[in-house]
């Protein structure tokens, strides 16, 4: 089944273009709940220190205003990429009042719904939008789903790759065609194969009990204040994560057979109305509830473990961005938080990444059956909460296989594709991530997730207290970490140039915020 993915490659490594990977452009965003000195999320708004959350391009907040987002630019390479996540959280950090990062992705000391705040905007259009979405994921899912963190890994190939790539494959397509495509089959076997993901990297094995607000659960008492699941590698991407249960109800689901299909599964979702949304109401004593009642509000709120992405011009939506540009990147999106990390995610982990997006390029990539689609699901939930089972099965072709042995499979397979990455950088780091990830393989007591649990067991600990000391750990690394004049200048100026940009959309508005939505919607 690899023959086609081998012969790719070894036509790749017969060109001897050592530095053809050398020009793949890296951008990570990382999550991380903003928590009081008790742990409980903070009340307090975005510090206005850290400028616009609106406009400011690097720090921003995702569903709650307690909730940070940290975004870096692409780069030329993993390190760069790092370097500016590590000192986008360290000015953070100095903006901090009496507050700290959270270190896990599974919030805790959740006081039920009203004690996580809605994402504000200021008063513009587009930011009233922004947060209208969220005040309709809340009546939707419930707000404590969305305050669950993680990390994305942003990546796009190199320009120059691509003409080789469709020469090599005898491709007569228009490039841009070509690239769109290639990418959605990139997305349809990191699907099948995604499951890796949680295994290898997944660090929420457990929650704190105020995460369920008292729901009945099926998961086991670690002690008085935490939930678990023995062999759990990451309860986040379980079943008690986000969540797009209605698409399933009805039958909506992404298509990723093609870029076309992809963007007119999601539209139709976006157009069609769902009754029990309906039941909400849009305008409710003059106040929105939703943007809309339909099964989707917005492209975004579609949950999926991989994106295909294009760069949006200005209000754009994004499958219109998709049809007229075509994809140029893709974002990852299962990544837990890596507790055991102060930035959050690490060298090695994105070494790895790089090298499962380039294997899943270069596998064969039918379209995806029902049966499949299935499959797909069923994996990702088994491997979330069973996964270091040393007896666990998943679903492949149709006929139940150890984890342990597909994974070891695979993970034998992208040897040569980190020799091919190796060419490109300094030593073997590609080769050397690939070697800690076999490892984890043979040894499941290795992973982030089994580490979590054993140290939690050794220090007598439930949830809350082992991320609340990872939580402190970090800060003291942050706020003890040099930081250059330089860079304090820069982000000072961008969080003021932020507050500037949010009052010129404020004061350009000429329409109603009704009149805006029916032009968001009716672009074409």
């Amino acid at each position: 089944m690899y023959r086609k993915a081998r012969q790719r490659l070894q036509r790749l490594i017969d060109l001897k273009h050592s530095h053809l990977m050398r020009n793949s452009a890296i951008g990570l965003e990382k999550e991380a709940l903003r928590v009081n000195k008790a742990g409980s999320i903070a009340q307090t708004p975005h510090p206005a220190k850290l400028g616009s959350a609106l406009t400011h391009p690097c720090i921003t907040t995702d569903y709650s205003e307690a909730l940070t987002e940290f975004i870096t630019p692409p780069f030329h390479g993993i390190r760069p990429a790092l370097d500016f996540l590590r000192d986008t959280q360290q000015y953070v950090y100095q903006c901090l009042d009496n507050e700290y990062l959270w270190a896990t992705s599974m919030p805790c000391v959740v006081a039920g719904e009203t004690s996580i705040p809605v994402a504000e905007y200021g008063s513009s259009n587009a930011g009233m939008m922004k947060h209208v979405y969220r005040v309709g994921l809340g009546y939707r899912y419930g707000r404590v789903m969305q305050v669950i963190a993680g990390v994305h890994f942003n990546y796009s190939f190199p320009p120059e790759f691509w003409p080789i790539y469709a020469e090599l494959e005898g491709n007569r397509l228009p490039l841009q065609d070509f690239i769109s495509e290639s990418y959605m089959a990139l997305i349809r076997n990191l699907q099948r194969f995604g499951w890796l993901i949680p295994y290898l990297f997944g660090a929420s094995p457990a929650i704190c009990k105020s995460f369920l607000g008292g729901a009945p659960t099926t998961l086991k008492e670690f002690n008085e204040n935490t939930y678990y699941e023995p062999f759990a590698t990451s309860l986040r991407m379980g079943d008690i994560g986000y969540q797009n249960n209605k698409e399933n109800e009805t039958g909506v689901k992404a298509n990723y057979d093609s870029l076309a299909a992809y963007v007119k599964s999601l539209t139709y979702a976006i157009e069609t109305p769902c009754p029990e949304y309906e039941e909400i109401g849009v305008i409710v004593d003059g106040q929105y509830r939703q943007l809309n009642a339909n099964l989707l509000q917005i492209e975004n709120e579609y949950y999926s473990t991989i994106r295909p992405k294009q760069v949006l011009n200005g209000n754009e939506k994004p499958t219109l961005a998709l049809k007229r540009r075509g994809v140029a990147y893709v974002e990852l999106r299962s990544l837990d938080v890596n507790a055991f990390d102060p930035l959050g995610i690490n060298e090695r982990q994105l070494y790895f990444l790089e090298c499962f997006l380039l294997f899943c390029l270069l596998h064969d990539s039918p379209v995806i059956s029902a049966d499949e689609r299935r499959s797909i699901d069923e994996n990702e939930l088994r491997a979330a909460h069973q996964g270091r089972d040393p007896n666990l099965q998943l679903m492949r072709d149709t006929q139940p296989a150890p984890l342990r042995d597909w994974a070891y499979e695979l993970l034998e397979e992208m040897h040569g594709v980190c020799e091919l990455l190796d060419l490109s950088t300094q030593g073997s780091p590609y080769c050397s991530a690939l070697e800690a990830q076999k490892n984890k393989v043979k040894d499941p007591e290795l992973t982030p997730s089994a580490r979590m649990l054993n140290e939690m067991r050794e220090r007598g600990e439930g949830f809350y207290h082992f991320a609340k000391r990872m939580s402190e750990i970090h800060q003291h690394f942050f706020i003890n970490l040099p930081f250059s004049e330089s860079r304090q200048r820069y982000f000072e100026e961008l969080a003021i140039k932020s507050i500037e940009d949010q009052r010129a959309l404020e004061a350009a508005d000429e329409i109603s915020f009704a009149k805006y939505l029916e032009r968001y919607y009716t672009q074409n």
